[in-house]
């Protein structure tokens, strides 16, 4: 069902358009090779991926600072594999992952189709926790920045979403409305319950196939979007 007074739309970069994870994987590899680190990379991911995501969700609630994440996950990842990492090279992986990460800038499945399609209807923005030294080069790698009128990111605000006042910073930037807004973004408490609870209207990216209320709008590709918008 087509939703009606949309005018601007809001998007989550990270595993909403920018495909993180495989990124991420392509980062670690370059890396590891670079520090003559000899761990298989698969078996790295495996526990990884799980750990970044607790870390995230503890940097998003406050309850850690950015060094404690960029360190802390990569710590914990060598320690379930039972790989003796010394702290030095453990804080060049960390450096060296940062620097390299933009420099992979594969996108979801669709995310040019659906841009093209909304943009001349719509004005486009970002709204990203991720860091500010890494998410612009992203967008302007990945060859999208173009598309977007406005970025809004946690470390310009100094909260992070969910955190309404990320929200509401980036709705003033962008001179827009709760009423003519949305937010699309793949996680539930970050993206959409955290635009939800300001009364913006949210779809969910739900490639994970993650159980969902039944309130929720959500989509599993993203050219789902023509659905809504």
């Amino acid at each position: 069902m087509k939703l009606s007074g949309i005018e601007h739309v809001f998007f989550d970069l990270d595993h909403t358009l920018w495909d993180f994870d495989k990124n991420s994987a392509l980062t670690f590899d370059k890396i590891f090779k670079l520090n003559k680190l000899e761990i298989p990379l698969a078996d790295f991911i495996t526990v990884y991926e799980p750990i970044n995501l607790h870390y995230w969700k503890l940097y998003r609630n406050e309850e850690i600072g950015k060094a404690d994440l960029r360190y802390g996950r990569l710590y914990d990842a060598f320690t379930s594999l039972g790989c003796k990492v010394d702290d030095e090279v453990i804080n060049k992986l960390s450096d060296d992952y940062i620097t390299h990460l933009s420099s992979f800038n594969h996108l979801f499945e669709d995310t040019l189709t659906i841009l093209d399609y909304l943009k001349p209807n719509y004005k486009l923005h970002i709204i990203t926790n991720g860091f500010k030294e890494v998410q612009q080069g992203k967008l302007k790698n990945a060859g999208i920045e173009p598309y977007f009128k406005t970025v809004t990111n946690s470390e310009m605000v100094g909260v992070k979403k969910p955190n309404p006042k990320i929200f509401r910073h980036a709705l003033d930037l962008a001179a827009a409305k709760v009423e003519n807004s949305i937010m699309i973004g793949d996680n539930l408490e970050a993206d959409i319950e955290g635009a939800l609870n300001i009364g913006l209207q949210a779809i969910m990216f739900n490639y994970r196939n993650e159980d969902l209320p039944l309130e929720i709008k959500q989509v599993k590709n993203l050219l789902d979007l023509k659905t809504f918008l």
